[in-house]
């Protein structure tokens, strides 16, 4: 190897960001059997019957349930006569995913968000508050990715006068008023990204962010044809796949390969891109703190490289043991450059 895994784990050269995309079937990932409770992840086209939902929907009786609930929520969005009935079926929502919960052993989402620098950003589409826990457990022992909140969350609340974010109920740091709930944004055709303060604050983030990335990974996120408004604004950010070829996309999803790279074409140049079904296969999960320095040693660098797979613990903290000798590469490179 011309790249060994010590070697790789001592360079910490690359200051362009790794963005990383979640989509509902991430959290579904990190927890397969349900969460702590053995509450189950819903996904788009089984939230419906996992909230039982079927009762409120089919009480107003001009509205055809269907598999998929964007397609019964934009009827009931459309539809003058539902809006008592919406505003429950919001509520019931929000209520379900506010009781989901980490389990105690280590998950994806701990993993994912060990395996991530500073430099990095996380952009979630997810209600759950699941990465929130997994940013709060770890975040005491090491430093954590930018998070953003493309959907709005649960467990997320915000200072209205724009100071900063936190766990809902908590207060802002700055100004000490208390932080406000996040809006949720529910599946209709046009979302209106720009009208909410705080999520259009998110999307610009994250526009900054994939202008200057070198990975980006998609994970369990499939930009369902509801959503136009967000595809136009990952397009916009990210430019022609023309003028990106050097960049890598990677997508991390069980769907087949060619529906895959078809959806996500306008961020692809030419071949640069990889798909995987597992998570622990990815460019994070091989390369964790160091995927930048890995992909330029391969890529750019035409390096052999050796990976440096993440080893799997079921007690978080002994998957912090396994993770302390790269953060301590990064606090030895910060202490050189003086930071």
């Amino acid at each position: 190897m011309e790249v060994t895994r010590q070697e790789e784990i001592e360079q910490v050269f690359c200051e362009k960001p790794h963005v990383v995309i979640l989509g509902s079937g991430a959290s579904l990932a990190s927890l397969p059997n349900g969460d702590r409770n053995g509450r189950k992840l819903p996904l788009m086209d089984n939230l419906i019957s996992t909230l039982s939902l079927e009762d409120i929907i089919e009480s107003l009786g001009s509205i055809r349930i269907s598999v998929n609930f964007e397609e019964v929520y934009s009827g009931l969005a459309s539809d003058f006569e539902a809006r008592k009935i919406l505003r429950e079926v919001e509520s019931r929502i929000y209520s379900y995913f506010k009781e989901l919960a980490l389990p105690d052993s280590a998950t994806i989402y701990d993993y994912l968000v060990l395996s991530l620098r500073e430099k990095d950003v996380i952009a979630t589409f997810n209600w759950d508050p699941l990465l929130v826990q997994a940013i709060s457990r770890n975040g005491h022992r090491f430093k954590m990715p930018k998070v953003l909140f493309l959907h709005g969350n649960v467990g997320v609340g915000f200072c209205e006068k724009g100071h900063s974010m936190g766990h809902t109920g908590s207060v802002c740091s700055i100004c000490g008023s208390s932080l406000s709930p996040t809006p949720l944004l529910f599946p209709i055709e046009n979302k209106n990204y720009h009208k909410d303060e705080f999520i259009k604050r998110q999307w610009d983030v994250l526009s900054q962010a994939l202008e200057s990335a070198l990975l980006v990974t998609i994970f369990g996120y499939g930009a369902p044809s509801s959503d136009l408004s967000a595809v136009e604004l990952l397009k916009g950010a990210w430019g022609s796949p023309t003028s990106r070829s050097i960049e890598e996309v990677e997508i991390i999803d069980v769907k087949n390969e060619n529906e895959l790279v078809n959806t996500w074409s306008f961020l692809i140049h030419s071949h640069h891109y990889s798909v995987e079904n597992d998570f622990f296969n990815s460019w994070i999960a091989k390369h964790p703190r160091r995927t930048c320095e890995a992909f330029m040693n391969q890529y750019i660098e035409a390096k052999f490289i050796e990976n440096n797979d993440i080893r799997r613990f079921e007690d978080l903290s002994k998957a912090w043991l396994w993770f302390d000798e790269l953060q301590l590469h990064e606090i030895f490179k910060d202490e050189e450059k003086g930071t």
